[in-house]
């Protein structure tokens, strides 16, 4: 781009002076500016017209037509977007995406090179991993078989006590319960790291799709995609036993916070000892369910919870009355969280719902880069 014409922006948009020279910042996709040395300091020599450095401007991307004083992000990305369609395997598209793409191919080239490691190596565990996940025929055969133990101990729960050591049972196993687990920073003290507990039980997105009018179809789709996924697990009468996940679902959604409150970093900011965090939830003991998670010693001594008013709020609904829907709800969060790792009926209806419905995504990804995407999630 001309020197000229790349100044012509920077003065119509604004820019930033760095080191001497005028650059954009941060900009939309794909606009990065460096000065041309020969321009800009004879001091610095000058390259020869075949071997001078381009602007860093994807020109072929930017829209003429459109001034960037009126719209910056179209006439930087204005022909790009035109010229580009979204996967259909996508619900959004841009040129991180393209990157990740290209390292996606990457990754599965070694992953398919250590399937030939030395058996019982590291290596060769993450070839065999990806190998297992490929096998589509097994996954058919085996159907829901790979979760007959876990529903098993979810009909198993006859009191509040085992409800929450058998969750905790589960969550060591990947199982989502009613608190989201995550350590981090601590931001009080940026030099160690704490367990946050968040608040979860949902299977929707957040809270306002239980309450909020708009979300009313979506709402009654999800009763209609549990049930179907109850049924594909055999068990019996899945329409009352999903109205009645939806109905607690809801409940514990009126405890959750707004994505309003939860962007707050001060109140969301909590630190308190295991104790005092156990308290909130009144006469209900935790410690049942974090005995059952068996977590290394001390890591639970001081925790931050991010939303107090829902662990308060737990002890209304963890009550005996609530004792059937919660073996129901227990179940669900098994297959939800299975369902892409089981047979193709699975994998379709999951999909349907939460790629095709939520995300308005029109067309499944390719086994091969959901073996990938697991290969990645469990190496970390």
């Amino acid at each position: 781009l001309p020197m000229a014409e790349a100044m012509r922006i920077l003065r119509s948009v604004g820019g930033r002076v760095v080191g001497g020279h005028r650059l954009i910042v941060g900009l939309s996709t794909g606009l990065r500016f460096a000065a041309n040395p020969c321009e800009e300091s004879s001091r610095l020599g000058c390259m020869s017209a075949e071997s001078s450095l381009s602007s860093g401007i994807a020109v072929n991307d930017l829209d003429p037509k459109v001034r960037p004083q009126d719209d910056l992000y179209r006439h930087v990305n204005g022909a790009w977007i035109d010229r580009t369609e979204i996967p259909s395997d996508k619900a959004r598209y841009g040129s991180f995406m393209v990157l990740a793409e290209e390292a996606e191919e990457a990754v599965r080239d070694i992953i398919i090179e250590s399937q030939s490691a030395q058996p019982g190596t590291e290596e060769r565990k993450v070839g065999d991993l990806y190998a297992s996940f490929l096998d589509e025929a097994r996954a058919d055969e085996l159907g829901a078989t790979p979760i007959a133990a876990q529903l098993a101990d979810a009909a198993a729960v006859d009191s509040i006590s085992t409800l929450l050591s058998t969750l905790g049972r589960l969550e060591r196993g990947g199982t989502s319960g009613f608190f989201q687990l995550f350590v981090d920073n601590d931001p009080g003290n940026p030099e160690r790291y704490l367990v946050f507990l968040e608040q979860g039980g949902l299977g929707l997105p957040d809270e306002s799709y239980y309450r909020d009018e708009k979300f009313a179809d979506v709402l009654s789709k999800y009763g209609t995609f549990i049930e179907r996924m109850l049924t594909l697990a055999g068990l019996d009468a899945p329409a009352a036993r999903a109205a009645r996940i939806v109905a607690l679902e809801t409940e514990i959604a009126s405890k959750h916070w707004d994505n309003v409150a939860n962007r707050d970093s001060e109140k969301t900011y909590n630190p308190m000892t295991w104790q005092a965090a156990n308290d909130l939830a009144g006469a209900v003991d935790l410690s049942v369910w974090l005995d059952a998670i068996d977590v290394p010693a001390h890591a639970f001594d001081e925790v931050v919870v991010r939303q107090p008013s829902f662990a308060q709020g737990l002890e209304s609904v963890l009550s005996d009355d609530h004792l059937q829907a919660w073996r129901d709800w227990l179940a669900w969060p098994v297959i939800r969280t299975n369902a892409a790792y089981l047979s193709g009926d699975f994998v379709e209806a999951n999909f349907d719902f939460y790629g095709r419905t939520l995300s308005g995504t029109p067309q499944l990804r390719a086994r091969w880069k959901r073996g990938v995407s697991l290969v990645e999630g469990v190496l970390g």
